[in-house]
């Protein structure tokens, strides 16, 4: 007799490897994956535009400038023959972001320890809440606040600074002015990019397993060593991503640094002297005044800062693809 065999004893169907998920069928998932790709469509579109359109007017000016676009330390588009180049600029930008990331994130890391691991409850929200409001305050008024503020309360410690670090080079200050530096833009842009840094290595350190550190509590460890055995390992990527982010928005920034730096086409060593310039800067004090040419060479700068910003904000998505598959689950 032969045997039957029970579609209840046949062995169960693979399950479906892992993908992204497949549409129900339903008028409103169909509606909601369009918008989707198409606002994902929309952005690469914008962003493309924008790059063609800088490349296309950097590329009328650049082929009339009789300097080096790269090393020339003169910005004179009107003159006869048209010369300017990038090369202050460049310098005063990358000078003035990484002085305000240095002052800037070990700070901002230790905010935001203090409030995800240390502050109470009560305290801990609405400090909180005061550093991500911080973020909404507009870019004029820092300037304002720096230039009235700032600016003439530094003065005393770029002496102090001349005198017991002069010897640095760096900190030696050659020319009499008040604190119209590259050191005064690090400054105010530290306080401008703080609570960006500060908010998302917050939420980084607030997604640490519990698991790991009620686990490294429970063999004795300190709450410091909690949080450098624990936490800080963590959130590393977190907080590189963070700086990232910060530096970005320190590299753009144009009316606060407009408000404060003196410019001057100089590339000097000596942060605290007098002068310098960014690319932002730059385009904001001499657009209005500039003819069509010099608004080619200005928007040429800004293709250099576009494509800067650009490599900043790539690297920040390289490092958190790196740290993607590290969740801090456990198994």
């Amino acid at each position: 007799m032969a045997s039957t065999t029970s579609p209840l004893d046949s062995p169960p169907a693979p399950p479906a490897p892992p993908g992204r998920p497949r549409s129900t069928g339903r008028v409103g998932d169909k509606i909601f994956i369009g918008l989707s790709r198409g606002s994902g469509i929309l952005l690469l579109v914008i962003m493309a535009s924008i790059a063609v359109f800088l490349s296309y007017r950097a590329v009328l000016a650049i082929s009339k400038d009789e300097g080096n676009f790269l090393t020339t330390l003169d910005w004179n588009p009107a003159g006869d023959p048209p010369v300017f180049g990038i090369a202050v600029l460049l310098f005063g930008t990358v000078v003035s972001s990484v002085i305000a990331m240095v002052i800037a994130v070990p700070v901002a890391v230790g905010i935001a320890l203090f409030i995800s691991h240390y502050a109470p409850r009560k305290l801990a929200a609405p400090l909180g809440y005061v550093i991500d409001l911080l973020a909404a305050v507009p870019s004029i008024v820092y300037g304002i606040w720096g230039a009235l503020v700032l600016v003439p309360y530094l003065e005393g410690l770029n002496l102090w600074l001349d005198q017991f670090f002069g010897w640095t080079y760096v900190f030696e200050k050659t020319e009499v002015g008040i604190a119209r530096s590259l050191f005064t833009v690090g400054i105010l842009l530290a306080i401008m990019i703080l609570p960006i840094v500060t908010s998302v290595s917050r939420e980084v350190f607030l997604q640490v397993p519990k698991t790991n550190e009620e686990a490294a509590l429970a063999l004795g460890a300190t709450r410091w060593e909690v949080v450098r055995l624990s936490v800080l390992p963590f959130g590393r990527s977190g907080i590189i991503s963070a700086s990232m982010l910060g530096l970005g928005r320190a590299l753009g920034e144009t009316m606060a640094v407009a408000t404060v730096l003196s410019p001057s086409f100089l590339i000097s060593l000596h942060v605290l002297n007098p002068g310098g310039g960014t690319f932002a800067q730059n385009i904001a004090a001499k657009f209005g005044e500039a003819d069509e040419f010099g608004r080619d060479a200005l928007i040429a700068s800004g293709l250099v800062l576009f494509v800067l910003t650009l490599l900043v904000n790539g690297a920040a998505r390289l490092i958190i693809a790196r740290r993607k598959e590290y969740s801090g689950a456990t198994a």
